[in-house]
């Protein structure tokens, strides 16, 4: 019976592998489609006013092939910014401003300690708000209302500020960085710390558990389901964050200042480069917090 379950169990794991890849392929499928359509409409224009048009008897063909190959296209083509990407990490030193892996280097740690004190405060101020009505009442609603001032207009502000304060380089970018994370955490955990039901807290009062007691053993817990997606959000909003705070630094390294060259020079593929590199940060980044969520939950451990 063993020998015949086998090869049905094996069949049935490659059938469920499939059905998660099949969506993803898809969409990446049309996604490429579509770019590189885009990719010919955008840049035909220039095509046809400086190559083709000294060029009678062109064909679509030619046209096709020149749009997705221009040295600074609209839209580059998939194709280029992938080559852009392997040539940046592969074919310069990781210690050189060249490579793409430097500059998501230095824009990651602003974003992790970005995220460690926005994380931080966020906690801090839920824990308030929790035990507090009085706080909830007057701090929670500016908590809400400093999510409606834009990055981009407080990013320049805090920079002066710091600078004329001696504070450079990472930390300013961090704080930056902060400003994003803290919101999704503060709400996530005042949701999360308040989810025990009224059974579980008399539950906890019939044994004389102290405040301190419940707070730990029951609120905590309770609180982990609505905590990691908030931190996802939170990572990944900081990652926006350092970025931004890089863009009016005129900062030499990170992903902002990599997206600031190549709009000085008109480097659409290396903007795209460096946009693709951060959204694989991001990827990464996020991913690493799911890996602690599985480990930390207990439905992570299934």
């Amino acid at each position: 019976m063993a020998a015949t379950e086998v090869p049905g169990k094996r069949g049935s794991g490659l059938g469920a592998a499939w059905h998660r890849v099949a969506p993803v392929l898809t969409v990446l499928a049309v996604v490429l489609v579509a770019w590189h359509a885009a990719a010919v409409w955008l840049n035909a224009p220039q095509v046809i006013e400086r190559t083709l048009s000294s060029q009678p008897g062109w064909s679509a063909l030619d046209l096709v092939r020149l749009t997705l190959s221009m040295d600074r296209p609209v839209l580059p083509a998939p194709h280029q910014i992938a080559l852009d990407l392997f040539d940046s990490v592969f074919g310069w030193p990781l210690d050189s401003p060249r490579n793409l892996l430097f500059h998501a280097a230095v824009t990651s740690s602003a974003t992790l300690l970005g995220f460690a004190m926005g994380t931080a405060l966020g906690a801090l101020l839920a824990v308030a708000i929790v035990h507090s009505r009085t706080l909830e009442r007057s701090l929670f609603p500016w908590v809400i209302a400093s999510q409606t001032v834009p990055v981009l207009a407080i990013a320049p502000i805090v920079i002066v500020i710091l600078g004329s304060m001696g504070m450079t380089g990472t930390f300013p970018k961090a704080i930056i960085s902060m400003y994003l994370c803290f919101f999704p955490v503060a709400v996530a955990l005042v949701k999360g710390l308040r989810s025990p039901g009224v059974l579980e807290l008399e539950l906890l009062h019939t044994y004389a558990a102290s405040k301190t007691n419940t707070f730990w053993m029951l609120r905590v817990p309770a609180s982990l389901p609505f905590l990691f997606p908030a931190l996802r959000v939170g990572i990944a909003a900081g990652l926006v964050g350092a970025i931004v705070g890089e863009l009016p630094t005129g900062a030499q390294a990170g992903l902002g200042a990599r997206l600031l060259t190549g709009s000085y020079y008109g480097n659409t593929v290396q903007i795209w480069s460096a946009l693709v590199m951060s959204a694989l940060l991001g990827l990464v980044l996020t991913g690493c917090v799911a890996l602690v969520e599985r480990g930390v939950t207990p439905g992570g451990r299934r």
